[in-house]
């Protein structure tokens, strides 16, 4: 949100217009749990494996 707000802060001395597009999505009350666990050093690293990655990118929809 920071950023968002710091680039529109930038627009404005500046004159510049643009359009500025920012997604929140989400209530957070997953994030915070692993915000935690990262803090505590209990966050797993967890490498998705490149197959199921190769999978999953061959089934998604052509777009043109």
């Amino acid at each position: 949100m920071k950023a968002t707000i710091d680039e529109a802060l930038r627009c404005k001395e500046t004159g510049e217009e643009r359009v500025i597009f920012f997604n929140n999505s989400g209530h957070g009350h997953f994030d915070l749990a692993s915000y935690d666990a990262y803090h505590q050093g209990k966050l797993v690293d967890y490498e998705y494996p490149a197959e199921l990655v190769k999978q999953s990118l061959a089934n998604l929809p052509k777009v043109g």
